[in-house]
Parts: C-alpha cells; structure tokens; sequence
C-alpha cells in the first residue's frame, strides 16, 4: 500500500526538557521521523519545548513551536496549523500523556485530528496496566500476579494477600516514576503512597516479587498489513530488580535456546497484534525463571523508546524513519533497508557481533542519596560497545563509560566488595575484583543472581589477565599474542597496568607489531547481502571493511555518555558541524559512543565509527583516516581532555589548540592572563595543595568560591564559608576529580548578578553572538539559572564593556571557533569569572535565540573560514526575549535537599519565547514543568520578600508565608521534598530568593494580563 495522500500536514509532539527516563533518544527518533515525513512531502509541524535539540532546529521542520508540552499551548497550536494526523509515538511518555489528554479533552476530534501510529485505545491498552492485564488474559499470555489499586485502603487489603516483597508500578509514569520493590510493610506504605500521587491516573500495580529472575527485551515492529517482525532481543546482564535502563543490557540475547526464543517471538507477535498498534515500534519486556523457565511479559510500551535508539544502533535498523512511513501508510515489504539497498524492511536483522551497553549513573551529584537500583530508573546516560564476542564488547563499554575505578576497586576489603553485590552502578566492577581474588562463579550468582554464562565470561577476562603476564616478555610478542589479546577488548593502558609499562610504550610495541585493528561494517544481516552503510567498529581480525576516498577528511569527536553537565546539546554541535563541513565539501567522520543520539545515526556523517573516546581508539581512527583535521572543542569536556595527547601523538587538531585550551581552562594560567589584559577578577589565587589552600583561605577571607581546573557541570566546585568546610572540601575533591588538580580559591561575589556569552573568534576578529542574564544570584550554577537574551536589567554601559572585553580576551587567547565567558557583576564593575575555549551548553539556545547556527560557524572557522565569510561581522539582534529554565531529577533522588550551588544539578532545560521577557519566562517555567497557575495559593519562604508578596498579590494570587533554613537556594519548584510536599499538592507556586520570586511575580501577572499566543520559531525568525 503507498503512502496517505489523504494527509498533508503531521503533527509531531517532542518529549521536552532531558530527564531521566526520557533523553536524547527521543531528539534522535523524532529527527530521524522529521526528516523522513518531509522527505516524503508532507508539511510537519513540531512542538517541543527544549532547545538543546536537534529536532528543534528550523531547518528540520516546516514549523517549529519552542511551546510548553501541556494540552493548553498544544491545542493552540493545533487551531492555529489545523495537522490532518498526530504521531505521538517519538516524544517518549511525555508526547504519549499528552496525545491523550488531547483525546480525552476533545481537541482531537474539534478539529479533525486523527491519532496514527497508535490510537488511542492501543496507547490505553498499553499503558494502563488494569487493561493491559486483562488483554493478556485473553490471549494466553501469563503476567506477575497482581492487582491494580487506586487508593490506600485497597493496597493495604491486597498486599494482605500477597505478601512481601511486592512491586509497585504506577500507571502513565516514565521510567517506573513513583514506583519499587518494597521490602519491609513501611516501605510498601511509603512507595505506594508516592505511586498513587506521581501517576496521573491515581493507579498503581501491585505485583508479585520476581527479584532474581531473567529479563529479555524484544524490538518489535507492526504494519497496517499486520505484518511484525523483531528487530533484535535484548537481554540484561542485571537479573530482575534493577530498571532495564538501569542495567547493563546485550544484543542479541546470549542465554536464551532457540526453543525458549521462539516461545518469546511467539508472544511478542501475539502482544503487539491484540495490544493494536496500528504501526511502528513497540519493546516488549519479558521475565524467565531460572529454575522453571516459567515466562510472564511485565510491560509494553507502544511507542519508541530508549531501548528502540539500542536497537537501532546495535542492528542498523532505523526503527523511527521506518515506524513514520508505517504511520502514513507504507507496509514493510515496500520499505528498503537503508542498509542493504536490497532488502526490504520486512527483513528480519541477524547480526554477527555482539553489542553490550552500560548506563552511566550521577549519583555523586547528590551526596547522601542510596545508590541501590530498583525498578525506578535512575541512569542519566548509557554507552554502547561492538565486538565480535561479549568480553570485547564489554570491556570496549567498560572504558567508554569514562569512569576508571579500578584503582579504588583493588585497595577495598573482601568483605566491603561483596557488601557491593547487590543492585548497585558498582556492582560490576566489584564482582571482577573479586574474581581476581579467587571468588567463585558459584558464590557470585548466589549473591547476584547473575546469569552463570555472563560471570562465566568474566571469570575468562579475569583468567586472560593472570595468562598476560605467563606470555613471555612483551618486547617479544608476535602479532598472533597481540591480536588474540587485543580480540578480548583489553586497552593498551590496562595491559600497561598489567605487564608494568605507560600506555605509551604498550602502544609503541603493538605497533611495532604491526597489531593494529580492522574496522567492521554494521550490516544488519550478518553478511548475508552487501552493506552499503558507512557505519563502523573495531576489532582484531584480518579483513578491513573500509575503504577510504580521496575526499579531504575531518573527524568529529562526540561527547560519549549522557551526563549531567554534559548532554544533548553537545550533540546538537558535533552534528551541526558535520552538516557544515560537508556543505564546505569535506568527508565528515563521526566518533561517539553514545547510542541514543543523532550523531550516532548512520546517515548523519559520512562515516560513523562506534568507538570509545579515549586516546587509544581515537588515535587508531586516525592513523587508519589520515584526516585533514581533528575537532575536540565541540563535544564537550570528554574530547577537550583527549586534546594534548592527540596532539603530541600527531593528530592535526583543527580550531582552538590545545595550547589555547589550557590557558584558558587551567585556573594559574587563566589568572595570569586576565591580570595581563587588566580584567577585573574576584580577589582570589590558585592553590596547588590543602596547605596553600589554608593559607590563601586565611589571606583572602570567607566566603569563597572554590574551582578545580578542567571540570565540566561545576564538577566539584562549591562555596566554602569557614575553614572547617574547606577542609572537608579539599578532602573530598581530590577523590572526585582525576589527578591533583590546581584549585582557585576566589572570593564569593555575595548578591552578584551572572552574565554568559557566547563568542565567535577566527583568530583576527571577533564577536559577541550573545549575553545571557541570570534569574538566580551568583553561587547557583550557570546550567541550574533560569537565563534571559537579550539582557533585561542590566546598564548597557555595563553591557557594552563586558562585550567588548569578551572579544578582547577571545582574541588574546587566540581562539578558532567558540568561547563561553561567565561575568559576574556587583556595584557597578564586571568581574570575569572563567572561560571555556570550547561549546558549551548554551550554544544551542543562544543559536535558536539569535537566529545563527553557531556551531556551524565554529566548524567553518576551523577549516579556515573568517567571520567575514560566514557573515557574522556583529552582535546579532534577537527579534524576540528568549529565556531558558531548567528540569531538575530531585524527585529522583529521595531523601536529597533540593538546594542549588556552584555545582550543577539539572538534565534538562525548556525555552519560552515571547515579545514580553516576563511572558518568556512564564514559558519557559511551563515548559520545564514549574507550575506557575495565574490563580491559587503562593507559598513565599524566608524574609524581606514584601515587594515580591504585593507583586503576587497583584497578579491575583493568595501568599502565606513560610521560614526554612534552606534560603537562599531552594528551587521555585521542588519537587522531590518532602519538606514541601504538601504545599506543592496544593498546587503552590514555591518561589524562593529574591530574584527567581520577583521574576515569577511578574511572570505570573504578564501571563494573566495578556494573550500567551503561540509563534513558530520560523515565523519569529521571519519578523
């Protein structure tokens, strides 16, 4: 069947600000579906609220709303462009939640919008687990033993019957919000107390326990012509109890017999078909008894998801391309596999490696939160690993999650490892240790109840690092010894750590072996049929699939994991800068290890190579590439690190050098500079050990802002106000940051206003692209401000200066591409805090706020191009108030005081646009899930706010009144207290420091007074 023609115009709803449980994959699935429906000629509209993506841009869509996901600002937008259709399936649960309230409410069926890929009594099948268990019923298909509740009384009777454990799973959360295990009676009353406030539907599951058991994934996808193939299985290493995103998960399952695989094939086609999913992907996870290999389905989700972006990545297959065209019509036989060019999409991929992800986890961000995983999801990011075996591509996952600790692993006691057996981000590394020391396999999966096959591939890794050291000297390994070595997944630096030799030295003998790898092509069938797709990992065989061109090339490094300080908006610059370069005429080469984002697709760079960002990888790509350049300054704080090191092995760093790098980013060097060029700085110096640090703490005075060099998010930095404090912070960063870092001690600017800019530097000239003000005072990280461009407070004399010497000190540090500056202004003067030679996290928004694609710029002026060329010779001037706020995890992390400091806390972040600043950040409020009603009860904490309370008041809001001692950075809204868990049931705007509550005065009262209409990103563009 060929496309709709019925249809013109899709709507598409985005899953705004990052958070956990919902991250860049869906950037990744509704770009790939943009791009798809366009191509197709349909006229697409977008609504999402987080600049940070790419999807966000105005080249991808027709128009593009920067609008809060809520069912007010999306109805508007569907009255304004009238969309035939709705796709609610690539915006994760956020644009699922919506599309039914949207149905619920009438909207839909007003204005003639029809739901496609799924409808809405699929998504409610789905979703709500009271339908799904009586669906399951009907076909034959076993679920835990359970009961849907929707008050106190009836889970108290329940869990009566069926005891403890027991799992609570709320109905319409994302990424098992509100739900877990409970062990004890207080906890079961606890969680589900907060499982019937956090789902929507005041509804949660109760379930059995099946702690312990085997869990499976499969990727499944249906079209109109009720055709369903699986596009991969997925098993997790982790046994049942942890959060499939919380686990480490391989592709294709490696445990299951084909008998106990076909029975799960089997009960996927049956789920997706009697669930109803018109068309498109679907993940449907399974869990097996070990000792009976009894199988019950725990859950479906009838759209993409964050396994759906694994899938994809791990087979090749575009599961969110492919799921847009089955919405509008297509079948999966007259779909070709990308690919191939050969194979229709009805293929069933059969891939010949294995893929391995790992989850990368913050929870040093939030001191004093339990790090144990249940079956809330709690990963701020994953990395995926290809290898022709497991223990290869474990041990490639295990570098690229950036995290060595097995140092800190080895100086612990037996007793303090296996005090680390259970669901926890260290479990791993505490079970390989303790292999090392003789632990058996048996011991181990009685404590964990890991797969006995996967401690048994480990206990082969830990076998193969006692045979290193039997093979003789390493001066004399044959390349037999290096490829049979290499082919586990060993690093030269941890066969460095193993036969006693520097990194360095190991990799001068591999290559004087002429040990160096083969790069693989993803082919999404095992070789069976030409594969034209330029998507590539390593490994140690002999046949190379790669073959280069003649083209000039540039290799792009990536950001690697998720995490917080580094995120989406650092793949928004790396691909940026691959679709600048190719429009510039070069071969662009992308290297990322991050699965869930845009970069990582395989029709965004020319080549794509699947790899860990670390010195030995990258370096092997380009000895094999022969690049014209390397670009680190776009990826964010991982590939800035890599820098020197490149460099000094021959790499030909492109853009900022690493020398300007360094000058900027180390706090000594930095400080000498700015004295040079007579910029004011907070009165402070740099400490090299805890004695200079006391002593300068002394010269200097409480309080201080403590900064170690080379950290991204504020990592580690803090304000101290007595000696005591900074003793204990001294302690605590040199464990946090790797080495010995230099640490600036400056004073604190009490009361201080910040400034961001973003600069633009060729090198001869430069320029200013934007100033954003903050919301919250100095101390509050720069990522966790609410911030507004253009400047709204601020004396443009002030204004004037701070840009002018910003291009100053770009020029003197002889910068090639991108500079982010952080001002503080107090009494008058403007004090430069630090400077980042690189992308930071505002370029995407301060991009979309000025109407100029920065990152796209920096790459031009990194093969050579002048400002002038590019036709940025000024300030831009924004046509609109843009204002960014922040989506903070706190109701991730129970038990944590949701407080803001010099160290960021945020995933994610909204944009509000308006002609009205305070309109703007009534937006961007909304849009990062702050709710600021224009009627109801305001909850003011701490003194001196009677401005403020008459503003509010005058807005048409009721204020009490409230003392805590958390002031003054307690967030506008906190979610994850306790302590004002009421007030925020209430429905209570909270407002805090003098700034964020005065802003969210006047927010609330220019919301009230005038119309809140909605304006594509195009059309403001346009005026």
């Amino acid at each position: 069947m060929p496309k709709r023609t019925d249809l013109q115009t899709i709507l598409i709803l985005g899953s705004g600000p990052i958070q956990i449980g919902q991250a860049a994959e869906f950037d990744y699935s509704g770009t790939q579906a943009l791009k798809a429906l366009k191509k197709e000629g349909y006229r697409v509209v977008l609504v999402n609220s987080n600049p940070a993506t790419i999807m966000t841009d105005p080249d991808l869509a027709d128009a593009t709303y920067l609008e809060p996901l809520t069912p007010e600002f999306v109805r508007r937008v569907i009255e304004k462009e009238r969309p035939d259709a709705l796709l609610p399936t690539l915006g994760g649960q956020t644009a699922l939640n919506l599309a039914m309230d949207l149905n619920a409410d009438g909207t839909l069926e007003q204005f003639g919008v029809e739901l496609i890929g799924a409808n809405a009594a699929a998504i409610r099948k789905g979703e709500d687990r009271e339908e799904f268990q009586a669906a399951m019923k009907k076909i034959g298909v076993e679920t835990a033993r359970g009961q849907m509740v929707h008050s106190m009384e009836e889970a108290v009777e329940y869990q009566k019957q069926i005891g403890l454990p027991i799992v609570i799973r709320p109905s319409f959360t994302l990424g098992g919000t509100g739900g877990g295990i409970a062990h004890t009676y207080e906890e079961f009353l606890a969680i589900t107390e907060g499982g019937l406030r956090d789902s929507p539907v005041t509804s949660v599951l109760l379930e059995e326990s099946i702690l312990g058991w085997k869990e499976y994934e499969l990727e499944v996808m249906r079209d109109h012509a009720d055709t369903v193939v699986i596009i991969t299985s997925i098993e997790n290493f982790d046994p049942m109890g942890v959060h499939t995103g919380d686990s480490i998960t391989v592709a294709p399952a490696q445990t299951l017999s084909d008998v106990e695989y076909q029975r799960l094939r089997d009960q996927s086609l049956a789920i997706i078909r009697e669930i109803g999913v018109d068309t498109g992907g679907s993940n449907i996870q399974f869990a097996v008894n070990p000792k009976d290999g009894r199988v019950i389905v725990i859950e479906m989700n009838p759209r993409v998801s964050r396994s759906s972006a694994l899938a994809s990545k791990a087979t090749g297959f575009p599961i969110a391309k492919i799921a847009a065209l089955l919405a509008v019509g297509y079948h999966l036989d007259e779909l070709k596999n990308d690919i191939t060019l050969s194979t229709p999409a009805s293929f069933e991929p059969s891939i010949d490696y294995v893929v391995t992800k790992i989850p990368r986890f913050a929870f040093e961000k939030f001191p004093g939160t339990p790090d144990a995983l249940g079956t809330q999801m709690r990963s701020v990011g994953e990395v995926m690993a290809i290898g022709r075996t497991f223990k290869e591509s474990l041990q490639k996952a295990m570098r690229s999650i950036e995290s060595d600790v097995r140092g800190a692993f080895a100086a612990m006691s037996d007793d303090d490892l296996r005090g680390l057996l259970y669901g926890n981000p260290r479990r791993l590394e505490a079970v390989l240790e303790l292999l090392r020391r003789g632990e058996t396999t048996a011991a181990l999966f009685d404590a964990t109840k890991i797969d006995p096959w996967f401690l048994s591939q480990l206990r082969e890794i830990i076998d193969a690092e006692t045979e290193i050291t039997q093979l003789g000297p390493i001066e004399e390994w044959k390349y037999e010894i290096w490829r049979e070595v290499k082919r586990l997944g060993f690093s030269d630096a941890r066969i460095g750590e193993i036969v006693g030799l520097s990194e360095l030295d190991v990799r001068a003998l591999r290559k004087e072996a002429k040990a160096t790898p083969v790069y693989k092509t993803v082919d999404t069938c095992a070789a069976e049929f030409e594969a034209f797709t330029p998507y590539h990992y390593s490994t140690y065989e002999w046949e190379d699939e790669v073959t280069s061109t003649d083209k000039p090339k540039v290799v792009i490094l990536g950001s690697g994991p998720n995490r917080i300080g580094q995120g989406v908006e650092f793949d928004y610059a790396t691909v940026h800068a691959v679709w600048a370069l190719q429009e510039a005429g070069y071969e662009t080469i992308m290297v990322n290890s991050n699965p869930e984002t845009v970069s990582t697709d395989y029709d965004t760079a020319d080549r794509l190579y699947f790899e860990p960002l670390t010195f030995e990888d990258v370096m092997n790509i380009v000895e094999h590439e022969k690049p014209v350049g390397v670009i680190v300054q776009l990826g964010g704080q991982t590939p800035l690190k890599l820098a020197r090191r490149l460099a000094d092995a021959g790499a030909p760093i492109i853009g900022t050098s690493p020398e300007t790098i360094h000058e900027a980013e180390d706090r000594a060097s930095f400080n000498a500079l700015c004295e040079r060029l007579g910029l004011p700085q907070p009165k402070g110096k740099v400490a090299e050990t805890p004695d200079q640090a006391a002593a300068l703490a002394t010269e200097l005075g409480f309080p201080l802002m403590a900064r170690p060099s080379y950290v991204l998010g504020g990592r580690a930095m803090r304000t101290v106000r007595s000696m005591d404090e900074l003793t204990t912070y001294l302690s605590e960063v040199y464990a946090a940051v790797e080495g010995q870092p230099s640490i600036l001690l400056d004073q604190f600017l009490e009361g201080a206003l910040e400034l961001d800019v973003d600069t633009l530097c060729d090198g001869q000239t430069a320029v200013v692209a934007g100033i954003m003000e903050h919301v919250e005072a100095a101390g509050v990280h720069s990522g966790d401000s609410a911030c507004i461009l253009p400047p709204v407070t601020l004396d443009p004399a002030i204004l004037a200066r701070v840009k002018a010497d910003t291009e100053r000190l770009a020029l003197e540090l002889g910068v090639r591409g991108l500079m982010n500056v952080q001002w503080a202004i107090k009494d008058g003067t403007a004090y430069i805090l630090e400077a980042n030679p690189r992308a930071s996290r505002t370029v995407p928004f301060v991009s979309k706020a000025v109407n100029h694609p920065l990152a796209k710029s920096a790459a031009r002026i990194a093969v050579g191009h002048t400002l002038a060329q590019i036709g940025l010779t000024d300030t831009p001037t924004p046509p609109m108030y843009s204002v960014k706020e922040v989506h903070l995890p706190f109701l991730k992390f129970k038990g944590v005081i949701p407080t803001l400091g010099p160290e960021m806390k945020s995933t994610g972040e909204s944009m509000g646009i308006d002609t009205d600043p305070y309109r703007a950040f009534y937006r961007a409020q909304i849009g990062a899930k702050n709710n600021l009603p224009t009627s109801g009860t305001a909850l003011l904490l701490g003194d001196g706010l009677d401005d403020i309370a008459a503003q509010l008041q005058a807005a048409g809001l009721t204020v009490t009144r409230e003392q805590t001692d958390q002031l003054p950075n307690l967030l506008i809204d906190v979610t994850g207290s306790e302590y004002l868990r009421t007030a925020l049931e209430r429905g209570v705007p909270i407002v805090s420091t003098k700034e964020a509550a005065e802003w969210t005065a006047k927010a609330i009262a220019a919301a009230k007074n005038d119309a809140l209409n909605v304006k594509s990103l195009q059309e403001w563009v346009n005026a």
